[in-house]
């Protein structure tokens, strides 16, 4: 197991760690039990969440037990935010989206063996707990001083708004669910993003406290970032979720398609399960031929299919294929072929009209003589098929599930018109 960290470090998962010596020593003499928490402030996880999910996958790989929690008490408070204090959502709704969130990671982890997992949840040992016993029994072992430390209460007491004590006091929930889960399960590792790394520490200083002859880790993984600025996880829609309701399989593609090239090699060794030689040439390949984009290609089909499924992948995969003219639109079920849609720019029209006009109205051409243009010199096409005149009307049954037509101007330029009123 204690290969586990120099294949971590190669990847540039470890961001920072507690003591390395102590916990290679730790995963040599045994087998070590960790967890990872996920709050549930949202209806999904999103792909941000990817790098814990797939280091808790990797981690169990090695041998070490997993525990995911899934805070349904913590999810009621919220990890203080840098920016401003977080809306409350009511319980029923925080229980909720609990249970969605077990069932994402759930599929990532093994529930059967020597060092299978085990799903927690941190309103367990909170609901029957007194204020009274909260204060006196874990808020007694925290130093105020000490709290003020971390960046993101520092970040907001020196903001307008400020910080409420209900999320100034989130570390100290957070540090006794470390401390029960070394109790209940003698869980010794905890993992979390280096933003978290003030309320992992929070963990190891109560147990310290409470239990000095414990031996216990931390270890926090980089946050994820983009090379033009921009937030990982974000498109102009909003956050990548996992949910296929809320992203689509074909968007989840999408994403990782189009990664930045300064980008695609730090995302495939952390969140990739290929073997190093694999990584370093599809590295190789981006580095000599990077239109070819093999890494992004890899790394898409290898996650869609971690998340979505191989038949969503293979489905996503004949959607782009024939969105260029390598494929039979027609074979394309109505879900997949909206959801390819909706990335392109789109128009919807009451009614069919002359192609030129489409073409102008949807912005594949500035002008309806632009349009005409590309007729004649053969660069328009409907549904992959080359328009052979400028008073070219589609007809009904050239719709798409009765309502779609794809456009495209050459090769790569394509938008799609949703007919209405057909």
């Amino acid at each position: 197991m204690t290969d586990i960290v120099d294949e971590l470090k190669w990847r540039g998962v470890i961001a920072l760690s507690t003591d390395e010596d102590a916990l290679r020593k730790a995963l040599a003499d045994g087998p070590v039990t960790f967890y990872c928490g996920f709050d549930p402030t949202a209806a999904s996880l999103h792909v941000g969440h990817l790098v814990q999910v797939l280091t808790m996958r990797r981690l169990q790989r090695a041998g070490l037990r997993p525990l995911a929690l899934v805070g349904g008490a913590t999810g009621q408070i919220g990890d203080p935010r840098p920016t401003a204090e977080r809306t409350l959502n009511d319980p029923e709704t925080v229980a909720n989206w609990v249970t969605r969130l077990r069932g994402q990671i759930e599929p990532f982890l093994s529930f059967e063996g020597d060092n299978a997992a085990v799903m927690v949840n941190n309103l367990d040992w909170t609901a029957g707990m007194s204020a009274i016993e909260f204060l006196r029994d874990i808020g007694k072992h925290f130093r105020v001083n000490k709290m003020l430390t971390k960046d993101s209460v520092a970040r907001r007491l020196e903001s307008a708004e400020g910080i409420s004590y209900t999320e100034f006091s989130y570390q100290l929930l957070q540090g006794m669910d470390f401390l029960e889960l070394y109790r209940r399960h003698g869980c010794t590792l905890q993992q979390g993003g280096s933003d978290q790394w003030g309320n992992l520490t929070a963990g190891l200083d109560l147990i310290h406290r409470l239990e000095p002859q414990a031996q216990v880790h931390a270890l926090a993984t980089p946050l994820m970032t983009k090379a033009d600025g921009t937030k990982f996880g974000k498109t102009e829609g909003g956050a990548v979720w996992l949910d296929p309701e809320m992203t689509t399989p074909y968007a989840f593609y999408q994403f990782w398609l189009n990664a930045d090239d300064r980008d695609i090699s730090g995302y495939m060794r952390i969140l990739s399960f290929r073997s190093r030689e694999e990584l370093e040439e599809l590295e190789k390949q981006t580095e000599e031929r990077p239109q070819a984009r093999a890494a992004q290609r890899a790394l898409a089909e290898e996650l869609t299919t971690l998340v979505h499924g191989a038949d969503q992948t293979a489905a996503v995969i004949a959607a782009s294929k024939a969105l260029f003219g390598q494929g039979d639109l027609s074979e394309l079920d109505d879900r997949t072929l909206t959801a390819a849609l909706s990335e392109l720019p789109h128009v919807k029209v009451a009614e069919l009209g002359p192609v030129v006009d489409l073409f102008a109205e949807v912005g594949l051409v500035a002008s309806k003589s632009a349009a005409r243009r590309t007729v004649k010199e053969g660069g328009a096409y409907v549904n992959n098929v080359k328009v052979a005149g400028e008073d070219a009307v589609p007809a009904a049954e050239d719709l798409l599930h009765g309502r779609w037509l794809v456009l495209r101007r050459g090769k790569k330029n394509l938008a799609a018109v949703e007919v209405t009123g057909a």
